[in-house]
């Protein structure tokens, strides 16, 4: 099955799996079964043969995974093995608890640049890199060519910065500021990030139980 194929709900759970089976390795566990795995994961072990499947199966009939290197495809087919570059814009409480608790090493990214438009924030450190000023957002993209950008900048900024970010070569966005990118530059691929949508999500789940 192509990439191009490949269900977003089941790109989607990729992410889990990658963490549960780490969880197994670190327990110790070297192998387990599609069975096994789905008790511990919540899902129907048949979802769990046909999500990884689509990208070729890794079980043995008889065996089940093997938990290290299901992990280690796993985190290939993620990219996780060819680290993207990042910058992120906008250093407030968001911006700043984004860039110190994220650990981007591990999910498949290096943080190489931090930026805000507040003059006082410029210079300071944050992660051992410097705050710099967004008016030197085109010379840095020109030198460094980061693979993707982290908007935690309010909506209403965030067109001007996306057009900005999209001419120097940015294709790839992690938006927490609710501006639509992908209905603009259908090229550029996107994930948003709404905690209201999901508070809004564990409020409905509350009121239909």
């Amino acid at each position: 099955m192509g990439n191009s194929t490949i269900s977003n709900s089941v790109i989607k759970r990729l992410p889990r799996y990658y963490r549960f089976l780490g969880d197994l390795k670190e327990s110790g566990v070297t192998r387990i079964s599609s069975r096994e795995l789905s008790e511990r994961m919540g899902l129907t072990a048949s979802q769990i043969r046909q999500d990884l499947n689509c990208f070729g199966g890794f079980g043995q009939q008889g065996y089940g995974y093997n938990v290290d290197i299901l992990q280690s495809e796993i985190g290939r087919i993620l990219g996780l093995n060819k680290p993207k570059t990042a910058i992120l814009i906008g250093i407030g409480n968001l911006g700043r608890a984004v860039a110190l608790h994220i650990d981007f090493e591990t999910k498949g990214f290096h943080l190489v640049g931090l930026f805000d438009s507040k003059e006082s924030l410029v210079g300071q450190v944050v992660r051992n890199l410097p705050i710099r000023s967004t008016s030197s957002i085109d010379e840095f993209c020109r030198e460094n060519c980061p693979d993707a950008a982290i908007l935690c900048i309010p909506k209403e900024a965030a067109k001007g910065i996306a057009d900005q970010l999209y001419k120097l070569g940015v294709r790839g966005f992690w938006n927490f500021s609710h501006y639509d990118l992908a209905l603009k530059y259908p090229d550029v691929k996107v994930e948003n990030v709404h905690f209201g949508d999901s508070l809004m999500t564990l409020s409905y789940r509350l009121s239909n139980d």
